[in-house]
């Protein structure tokens, strides 16, 4: 009998499910053993897109065919300077080696999934790119993630987190949109788009717990379960992402995970719920609500004092600093609070043993593996500097968040403890794509200068 069989009168296990099933026994399972049993589950696979994530989260690699799939055990090769492409996907050349060398990539287990787009026909795997040495690619963000949580793991320490990613939907033919914040009573259309997200997220194993409707109209939000496995659920938040753009695309729909789509709109945040457990699962910021214990208040103090030069990680772009303030000289955030959603950092209701941060600065374009690394720098400068935090809601003891981008980049350039947490390849190729990001944006000329000079 194969994996995928089940005895009779029994559902077929989804290949999403078995693979959780051998995860969580602890058994090895190769990555030839993956490919059968997801080709066993969808025999009429035709391509399979194989990719990595670049700096800021986009996917760069190939489509392959499925007969290659298998193949992919043995790894395959991608230049080192998908490490150092901006937006656009151009070469930074100071951001890497002239020679663009190859690197080999491997797969990631259990991120072989189904394509939102063509289930039955199109699959999706992400790779991971190998140094020479066999350790893991220094330039790319998950490695960057996988190397902080290590910091945590030998101190006994497990972090734990939640992301929420809002987003809007456009009908393709402009009809406007018609929900509205909590909205369980939608119109149709818009309910079968949202259950066609939901069934897909299923499909793929994507741990999606709910989908609400936002403050605007036509703005929705992902919610993910709590989980451990910190670098996981980032994939997992890309996949959802692609997903969500591929299901909208199939229902007459646009996808927007932008910052700010339009000025007189809410802007679209990537929030992150962290909290940290012992070995045994037990959450280390359990206390009386409204009076954080005293890892809660060190975290909190490493957070706020390593915002202003975090910034550029979680805010990677002109559109997401449009989100970031109010006007040009007054924040959108405050410091941290209690069940305060214009605080940077937020403690929102919980019991006790439920406790947790909400990082509430990221944007919806942010790369999620930058944001949990920059969340967990803060809290380890936290745990190992001796901060004061100040009063709930207060801002003026602390340095103000830089709120224009050339200034949240000279931050982070000056920030020598982050940078070396992030490592310094890492930092350099981050700064030079940024800086081309940036000059090329300065030099285009824009639809409001033009009607400026037309008068």
């Amino acid at each position: 009998m194969s994996p995928t069989a089940a005895p009779s009168g029994q559902e077929p296990m989804m290949f999403s499910t078995l693979l959780n099933t051998w995860m969580l026994a602890g058994a090895p399972v190769s990555f030839r053993q993956e490919a059968d049993a997801y080709l066993r589950e969808y025999p009429h696979t035709r391509h399979v897109d194989i990719y990595l994530h670049d700096l800021n989260g986009c996917r760069r690699g190939k489509r392959i065919s499925a007969e290659s799939l298998r193949a992919l055990a043995q790894g395959c090769y991608f230049p080192l300077s998908v490490y150092a492409m901006d937006t656009e996907g151009r070469v930074v050349e100071s951001a890497v080696a002239r020679h663009e060398p190859d690197r080999l990539c491997l797969p990631v287990s259990g991120t072989l999934r189904p394509c939102a787009s063509d289930p039955e026909h199109h699959a999706q795997l992400l790779l991971a790119m190998q140094d020479p040495d066999g350790a893991g690619c220094a330039l790319e963000p998950r490695v960057v993630l996988e190397r902080l949580l290590a910091q945590f793991h030998a101190r006994g320490i497990y972090p734990v987190i939640a992301p929420e990613v809002e987003f809007y939907l456009q009908a393709q033919d402009g009809a406007p949109p018609t929900s509205r914040c909590f909205d369980i009573d939608m119109p149709g259309r818009d309910s079968a788009l949202l259950e066609a997200m939901e069934t897909e997220a299923r499909r793929q194993g994507l741990p999606v717990c709910g989908i609400v409707a936002e403050a605007e109209a036509g703005q929705f939000e992902l919610n993910f379960n709590h989980t451990p496995r910190v670098v996981e659920m980032c994939d997992r938040v890309l996949a959802a992402r692609r997903l969500a753009h591929q299901v909208a695309e199939k229902q007459g729909y646009f996808a927007s995970f932008m910052a700010k789509p339009r000025s007189e709109l809410a802007g679209s945040g990537l929030h992150v719920h962290i909290s940290l457990n012992d070995a045994q699962g037990n959450n280390l910021f359990t206390g009386a609500a409204g009076s954080p214990n005293v890892m809660m208040r060190r975290s909190l103090s490493g957070l706020l004092a390593l915002m202003p030069a975090s910034v550029a990680l979680v805010t990677p772009g002109a559109n997401a600093f449009r989100r970031l303030r109010k006007s040009l000289n007054e924040p959108l955030f405050s410091s941290w609070g209690y069940n305060d959603r214009s605080a940077a950092l937020r403690l929102p209701c919980a019991d006790p043993t439920r406790q947790r941060i909400e990082y509430r600065l990221a944007s919806a374009d942010a790369n999620p593996y930058l944001v949990a690394a920059a969340a967990l720098a803060g809290i380890l400068y936290g745990l190992d500097h001796p901060l004061t935090l100040p009063e709930a809601g207060a801002s003026t003891d602390l340095p103000a968040l830089p709120l224009f981008w050339p200034d949240a980049l000279a931050r982070f350039q000056e920030a020598d403890w982050l940078r070396q947490q992030l490592g310094a390849p890492f930092s350099d190729a981050w700064l030079a794509c940024k800086r081309q990001e940036l000059a090329r944006f300065e030099s285009e000329v824009t639809d409001a200068e033009i009607r400026a000079h037309h008068h």
